[in-house]
């Protein structure tokens, strides 16, 4: 039942997001896109560590 609650709240999450994401006029430069797609990757592998350091410690 619980899966059917998550579901739900993802579809009305998109069925609102949307709708005000695609009105915003905000527009990003490429410089600005290319500065914030430096730090995925780091951040993505930062949190890698944090997980397994988590998982080893909690087992």
């Amino acid at each position: 039942m619980t899966v059917f609650y998550i579901l739900g709240a993802l579809f009305v999450a998109l069925f609102i997001l949307i709708p005000l994401l695609e009105r915003s006029k905000t527009r990003f430069s490429n410089e600005q896109v290319a500065k914030l797609s430096r730090w995925i990757w780091p951040l993505m592998m930062l949190l890698l560590i944090i997980q397994l350091v988590r998982y080893l410690v909690m087992d």
